[in-house]
């Protein structure tokens, strides 16, 4: 089986950052995912032009933070930040229209770096809600990328990253048994959602997923990888 270990949230805050890179340079993680609008993305950019090895996508965000974009009004509330939560899904649609130029515009930011695009996901996953699945195959198709696994793009294998996605390596989660789980996935490949951290204060203010990060870096740093398992480069 080929697996895939992601940290998500890269740039959201420096100590998120280093915690990636620590992940990265002493553990499993192979890739991570680059927020546009994070408290530290430029030092999440500086940090990822010396590392060549660590493999950088796009955290695509539209539940955090403020747009790139000008010209979203549907998208952001009184304050000019993103409108919409981690409960997106029970929320009145977004204007596709505008999440299409916000979206591109993190897209083209993110190319501006001049880093290489790995992959495409997204903070809270929600580029795996239904009503954006055209928006993301286009994006997908537009940028020649691949996309992290949803189960609204499960048909559509030619754009995925991986067959499966291991969302359970999360709070409670997060423990030594992760590799007895996969084994009964009965897939070819799987990417690991990973969120390491070194919690500072920004991202107290920023999450509330917090002390749970520290030990993923623990585990990821020292948890070792059986026989039967292909890293993905």
């Amino acid at each position: 089986m080929k697996v895939l270990f992601n940290a998500d949230d890269f740039g959201l805050t420096k100590g998120v950052t280093d915690g990636i890179i620590q992940s990265h340079i002493h553990g499993l993680v192979q890739s991570t995912t680059l927020m546009m609008n994070g408290l530290a993305t430029e030092y999440a950019i500086e940090k990822a032009k010396t590392m060549p090895s660590l493999h950088i996508g796009i955290h695509l965000v539209l539940t955090y933070g403020k747009p790139l974009s000008i010209g979203v009004p549907t998208l952001v509330n009184e304050q000019g930040v993103f409108r919409y939560t981690n409960a997106f899904e029970v929320m009145d649609p977004p204007n596709i229209e505008e999440v299409e130029k916000e979206w591109r515009a993190q897209l083209d930011a993110f190319l501006a770096t001049g880093l290489p695009l790995h992959h495409i996901d997204s903070h809270h996953h929600v580029h795996g809600w239904g009503i954006l699945k055209e928006l993301i195959i286009k994006l997908a198709i537009d940028y020649q990328v691949p996309v992290r696994y949803t189960d609204s793009l499960k048909h559509q294998p030619d754009i995925l990253l991986t067959d499966a996605l291991w969302l359970n390596f999360y709070e409670d989660g997060a423990n030594e048994d992760l590799f007895s789980h996969l084994q009964g996935l009965g897939c070819t490949s799987v990417e690991i959602m990973t969120h390491p951290a070194i919690v500072d204060l920004d991202l107290k203010k920023a999450s509330s997923y917090l002390d749970k990060r520290e030990e993923e870096l623990r585990l990821l740093c020292t948890m070792e990888v059986p026989d039967w398992v292909e890293m993905m480069g």
